[in-house]
């Protein structure tokens, strides 16, 4: 049983690595606030709750892995990784820039802590597969997780990973789908629906939970069920607020990729940390 104190903790990792977020697309003038805000609760528990990770050395071989399917919320991912201590929170500031370690998408050879490289939508579903194989050819322990959007599970791919898993019983792979009901091109409903997208997950044979995607405790009490679960893989959608945290920007697809003014910044930021802040 999780503590308070730790579910405060957690809140708080949350709430920075959504400030970090507002931070580092105001410098940039550019990146995609909305579906990096609506994963920041699941990076906050994965990366101080469950990921087994070394920040010290990110290529432990026994490191549990992560992949960021929907790469271009990797703002979000850039602030966990920081917050846990993979690079100095002052790199954030350089994102999207020449020459920065962090990219628009993220890319596996410049980015400690990355694990795949990520940008057209679709694939990461299938490498982590492949992770979650190589895991038992090689005799390791480690569990790889995938966060996956909900506009991208239209893709093809998905869907020939997710027959394949269950047919190999790769019961350390977990599939997250942040189903915040919003794709690039407009609500998710309107240009591909995907319900019944829980029954569709079952009747691929994975082991499904649905859940509210900014509950911490339900978020920790679904990664321990699908941890415990064995001979399938586990899919978690994830009911998620796209733009979380910041009330002028959620359920508004014009965040999707839209960089706040000076104005917006510093209001995003005051609702978020409480207190007032002043951008240059």
């Amino acid at each position: 049983m999780i503590s308070q104190k730790s579910l405060s903790d957690l809140e708080a990792k949350a709430r920075a690595i959504r400030a970090s977020v507002i931070r580092m697309v105001y410098t940039a003038q550019s990146g995609h606030i909305g579906p990096s805000l609506s994963i920041a609760d699941l990076l906050a528990v994965l990366y101080f709750q469950v990921l087994r990770i070394d920040p010290a050395n990110p290529g432990w071989p026994a490191r549990d892995r992560l992949v960021l399917s929907k790469g271009h919320a990797c703002a979000g991912w850039y602030a966990a990784l920081a917050e846990r201590g993979y690079f100095p929170k002052e790199e954030l500031l350089t994102f999207r820039q020449l020459h920065s370690r962090l990219q628009g998408h993220p890319d596996m050879v410049k980015t400690p802590g990355v694990d795949m490289t990520a940008g057209s939508l679709g694939h990461g579903l299938s490498a982590g597969l492949g992770m979650a194989l190589a895991a038992r050819i090689d005799g390791l322990n480690y569990r790889t997780y995938v966060i996956l959007g909900d506009g991208e599970i239209q893709e093809g791919l998905i869907w020939e990973a997710a027959m394949a898993a269950p047919q190999i019983k790769l019961d350390n792979l977990v599939a997250i789908i942040d189903y915040n009901r919003w794709q690039s091109g407009g609500a998710v409903g309107e240009i591909m629906p995907l319900e019944p997208l829980s029954l569709k997950w079952q009747a691929f044979g994975w082991a499904t939970q649905e859940i509210d995607g900014h509950n911490l405790r339900a978020i920790l009490e679904a990664f321990a069920r699908a941890e415990a679960t064995k001979g399938q893989p586990s899919a978690i959608i994830s009911h998620s607020t796209k733009g979380k945290g910041v009330s002028f920007m959620e359920n508004d697809n014009k965040w999707h990729m839209t960089a706040p003014t000076r104005e917006e910044a510093e209001k995003a930021l005051q609702e978020l940390l409480e207190e007032e802040v002043r951008l240059s």
